[in-house]
C-alpha cells in the first residue's frame, strides 16, 4: 500500500473514532472481492453469460419483468442462476471487518445496500440492521401482485442449464393463484415490484439513524450508473468514506480511498488497530 492510501487509510480511521454509529452504504462492487461478477456494461455481463452474448441480450433486457412474460425460462435462467451462486459465495473479510467496526461503536451499524445478493446477512449481519433498498433474490412474489405476498425463496432450488441459461426444473408458481412467482428485486422498468419489505427496512433504518447521533458513512463500490447508493450517502450530510477504485471523487467532508473494497477495509482495520481501536 503507497504511502499516501496508508494516510487515507489512518484519516478514515480518525473519522470512524469520532462516530456514534457505522452507517455502511453497499454497491456491487462491494462483492467483488469475493470472486462475484461485475455487471458494469455488456463486456462484463456477457463474459460471465455467454449464452446471452450469443443472443445479443443486454443486461435490461433479461433483468427486468417483461422478460419473465416472453422467456421465463430463460429469465428464470439467468436469475437462477446468480441465486445458486449467491447461495454458495463465502463473503469476503471486508465484511468481518465492518462487523468489527460496528461493534465498537456506541450505536452499532446499519447497512443500506443496493445488492440483492444477500451477502451481508449470509456474512453474520442483523436482519434488522439491513435496507435492501432495491430487493432481495432470495425473495419472490407473485408476477402478477397476488395481494402484496412475498415469500422467501428457501424452497426453491433452480436447477439450471449453465451454457444455455435456461431453467430446467419446474417454473416456480405462486401458491395462491399459480402464476409465474419472479423475484422480489426491483429490475429495470419495473412497475410491478412489490416493495412492502423494503419499506419496513427502511423505517427501521430511519428509526436508526434518529437515534444515532454521530455518524460516519462508510461506502464501498457504489459506482454512478446506478447513483441510489451514491445519492443515499451524500444525503445524509455526514462524513463519508468512499471507496470505490474507478470514482472515489466525493462533494464534501471525508475520505477518498481510490482502491478495492477488501484493501481499503484492510488498510482501515490496520489503522484502526495501531490506535488501540479495537482494545477500548
Amino acid at each position: 500500500m503507497s504511502a499516501d492510501l496508508q494516510q487515507r487509510c489512518d484519516d478514515a480511521a480518525r473519522l470512524i473514532e469520532a462516530a456514534d454509529g457505522l452507517m455502511i452504504t453497499a454497491g456491487a462492487g462491494l462483492g467483488v472481492d469475493s470472486g462475484l461478477p461485475d455487471f458494469r456494461g455488456n463486456t462484463g455481463f456477457w463474459r460471465a453469460y455467454p449464452a446471452l452474448a450469443d443472443a445479443r441480450i443486454a443486461f435490461e433486457e433479461i433483468a427486468c419483468p417483461d422478460a419473465f412474460v416472453r422467456t421465463p425460462t430463460l429469465a428464470w435462467g439467468f436469475y437462477g442462476h446468480r441465486l445458486n451462486l449467491y447461495r454458495r459465495t463465502v463473503p469476503h473479510r471486508g465484511f468481518a471487518i465492518l462487523q468489527a467496526i460496528g461493534a465498537r461503536l456506541a450505536r452499532g451499524a446499519f447497512v443500506f445496500t443496493s445488492n440483492v445478493d444477500g451477502q451481508f446477512q449470509r456474512a453474520g449481519f442483523d436482519e434488522a440492521q439491513i435496507c435492501e433498498v432495491h430487493g432481495s433474490i432470495h425473495h419472490l412474489q407473485c408476477l402478477e401482485g397476488c395481494d402484496g405476498l412475498v415469500t422467501p425463496a428457501d424452497g426453491f432450488t433452480p436447477e439450471v442449464d449453465e451454457a444455455a441459461c435456461l431453467l430446467r426444473s419446474p417454473l416456480p408458481r405462486c401458491p395462491r393463484c399459480e402464476a409465474l412467482l419472479r423475484p422480489n428485486v426491483l429490475m429495470f422498468g419495473d412497475w410491478g415490484w412489490l416493495a412492502p419489505r423494503t419499506a419496513a427496512q427502511r423505517r427501521r433504518l430511519e428509526s436508526w439513524l434518529n437515534d444515532a447521533g454521530r455518524v460516519v458513512v462508510v461506502e464501498i463500490g457504489a459506482g454512478q450508473h446506478v447513483p441510489t447508493v451514491r445519492w443515499f450517502s451524500e444525503s445524509l450530510g455526514e462524513p463519508l468514506i468512499r471507496i470505490n477504485p474507478t470514482e472515489p471523487d466525493i462533494p464534501g467532508r471525508g475520505v477518498s480511498l481510490p482502491t478495492g473494497g477488501l484493501a481499503a477495509l484492510e488498510g482501515i482495520h490496520q489503522a484502526l488497530s495501531h490506535r488501540g481501536f479495537f482494545d477500548r
